[in-house]
Formats: structure tokens, sequence, C-alpha cells
């Protein structure tokens, strides 16, 4: 029989191979979300609860290619395409969104956000009756992508969602969130990421509850552009299909992959992005889980920490008047233009590294951070531009 190892002996061991009394200043690492990371992980508390999927599995989406129309079940459509049969179909554009036929054997989801993010937008309150109206499975989405591509931080990201859903609410009734989806993009640190997405399906859960309710986010993930380059386009290939496998395991209803080739796109390249989702999931089976990181200690506590620092911004944000008042006011703005040139600062000065970027070879800045941020809007910034 195995002697019974405490997390103390393994305290211990580190000291003694380390050198050092303090393992902890040592070996604990910096990070731009606030969150405390430990070295090593003991039984902690008691796991959450299993966070399920609207979806069995998660959906394996494609931009619509007609020759992929007899292999793929979910494509995502900027234009309408007609005689679509027994199709999961994505509406990707407000024009499309408000003037789709739909087919009674398809299912529709709208990736349509009402509130648009700039100073002079609210909620646009016509769009959404017209999105209402439609026989959509889920009519309006809350999209954060944009967010994340600008530099927001996980804890922004899921608090601006939240903050988003309560504005609809205000203005249609807690019956809107049945009728919501969520779109994210998936960034480069994996396991954040993971919790990101397991922390935003606690956060509304809890939220529905304050209106009697017992609801689970319909979550659609996509992959970051922030960490993309336009050379090494191989390096984007990898990173994005880590992107996708951790959106996966956060339990993401649906999964798209965007281009891989920044520039010089071909319907090769699009099809070989699509088929990173095809590889995992059905070679590493990471699609059918319910809560695959459930029970994980490190996991289970960063996502413990992501939806309580996320909560906190979203009282505040509520106690200031709500998202739309914080994006009229330029308060969102700021706080996304913070997050991101202090992440950029990051990567110029190599405490994030980007293979083939600002590590083999490092090349040297062509832009500075002032002519890639504003601090006055979101925009999207790849972190590579510095350098290209």
């Amino acid at each position: 029989m195995f002697e019974k190892t405490t997390l103390k002996d393994w305290e211990n061991l580190v000291q003694k191979q380390r050198k050092t009394d303090d393992i902890y200043a040592v070996l604990q690492k910096e990070n731009l979300e606030g969150i405390s990371v430990k070295p090593y992980y003991g039984a902690g508390g008691a796991s959450l609860p299993v966070l399920p999927k609207i979806e069995e599995s998660t959906q394996l989406v494609s931009y619509y290619d007609e020759n992929l129309e007899s292999e793929v079940f979910a494509f995502l459509l900027d234009e309408n395409v007609e005689n679509l049969s027994e199709k999961l179909v994505f509406i990707n554009n407000k024009d499309l969104a408000e003037h789709i036929l739909v087919e009674e054997n398809n299912r529709y989801i709208s990736l349509v956000d009402p509130i648009e993010d700039n100073q002079h937008a609210g909620l646009d309150e016509q769009l959404t009756r017209e999105l209402l109206a439609k026989n959509f499975e889920r009519n309006i989405c809350i999209d954060v992508s944009l967010h994340q591509n600008a530099g927001a931080s996980i804890v922004q990201q899921l608090a601006f969602a939240l903050a988003k859903a309560k504005e609809l609410t205000e203005k249609f009734g807690s019956e809107v969130l049945s009728k919501l989806s969520f779109r994210f993009a998936v960034g480069a640190n994996y396991f954040f990421e993971i919790a990101k997405i397991r922390a935003f399906k606690l956060l509304f859960n809890e939220f529905s509850k304050e209106f009697g309710l017992d609801l689970w986010p319909y979550i659609f993930a996509e992959t970051s552009k922030r960490n993309k380059s336009i050379s090494d386009p191989e390096n984007n290939l990898i990173r994005s299909t880590l992107e996708i496998s951790a959106a996966m395991i956060g339990g993401a209803d649906a999964v798209y992959s965007h281009d891989f080739r920044i520039e010089n796109a071909n319907s090769l390249s699009r099809e070989i992005s699509f088929k990173q989702q095809i590889v995992l999931a059905y070679e590493s089976i990471v699609n059918v889980f319910e809560d695959a990181a459930n029970g994980s200690y490190y996991v289970e506590e960063i996502t413990r920490q992501f939806a309580e620092k996320a909560w906190k911004l979203f009282l505040d944000l509520e106690a200031d008047g709500g998202f739309i008042t914080a994006i009229s006011t330029g308060k969102i703005q700021k706080m996304v233009y913070d997050q991101a040139t202090e992440e950029q600062r990051w990567v110029a000065e190599g405490k994030i590294k980007l293979i083939g970027v600002n590590l083999y070879p490092a090349k040297e800045a062509t832009k500075s951070i002032e002519q890639l941020y504003d601090s006055s809007r979101i925009k999207a910034v790849r972190l590579a531009e510095m350098f290209e």
C-alpha cells in the first residue's frame, strides 16, 4: 500500500528542491486578471454543482460553404441561403435576421446584438421587437466577443454580458432571458478561458433567480483574433485549436473557428479552420461532456474567483446606472482601454509571449500603444499589430 501523502509533505518537498522557505513567492505568477493562482492545489472546498449545457453536445459551426452543405449540421450565415434542410442556423447579420424566411425543419439562433458598443448608441428597441417576433429558438444575442478582441479582461467580459442582459430585462421583462444567446471570444489563457465560460453559467443562473427563474445560458464561443498574427499563420492554427478545446471543455453550446489566416484566406484555410473542431470532437471527444472541468481543484477555484469579481463589477455598473449609461459616459471604453494597454505593455516587455512575434524571433515594435488604442472607443486590436 502507498503511504498517505499530505499537502504539507508536497510543500516540504518543493521547499527542499527549490531551496527556499517561501515557495509561494518563487512559484506564484502575476496575472492581469487579479486572480489568485496557487503554485499547486490540494482538495479545496466542495465542488461546484455540474454546470449544464443547453445543447446535448457542443455544436460545431462552419461558415456557410455549399461544398460542406451535406457534411455540416450547423452553419453561420451572413447572407440568405435557401433550401437548407435539417440544419442549425446561426444568423450573423441584422438585415438577414429581419428578412430571413424560417423553415420548419431548421433551428435558428440569432447572433444579432441590439445593444451597440459606442457612445451614441443604446438599445435598439425596434430591432429587439422585430427579433422577438421571429420564430427562432434564441432571438437575441448578447455579444461580448468585441470586448475580448479589444483587450477587455475576463472579469469585464462577464460583467458586461450580465449588464447587457439586465438592460434587456428592464425593457422587455424577465421572459426575455430564455430567448438570449451569449457570444464570447475565447483567448489564449487555457484554464482561465475554461473558467470564464463556467463562471458565466454560474452568474447567469444566479441572475435569473432574481426573477424567480432557474435558467442556464446558451453560449456561442469563437476563437479570438487578439492573439493572432499575419506572419506564421500555422501558429494561429495551433492557438485557435487550444481555444476551441477550452470552449468545449468549459461547456459552450456551439463553437466557431475564425480563419487562421489573417491575410490571404481561401477556401482551404476556411475548411482547415473548421476541421479543427472535427478533430477535437471526433478524436478527443471533448464536446460531449456536460461539465468536463467539474471537480478540478484549480479550475473550480478560479471559476469561483471570476464569478465573484464579475458579480461585484456588475453591481458597480448597475449602481452607476447600468451598461448603456456606462457606455454613453465613456466609462466602459476607459475600463477596456486601461486593461488592453496594460496587456499590450506586457507583450512589449515580453511578459506575455507570442511565438514568432516577440519570441523566436523577436521583432522590433513598429507602432506605439498610443497609435493602436483609443480610450474613447472599443475596437479590436491584435497584439501582434505592434510588430507588423
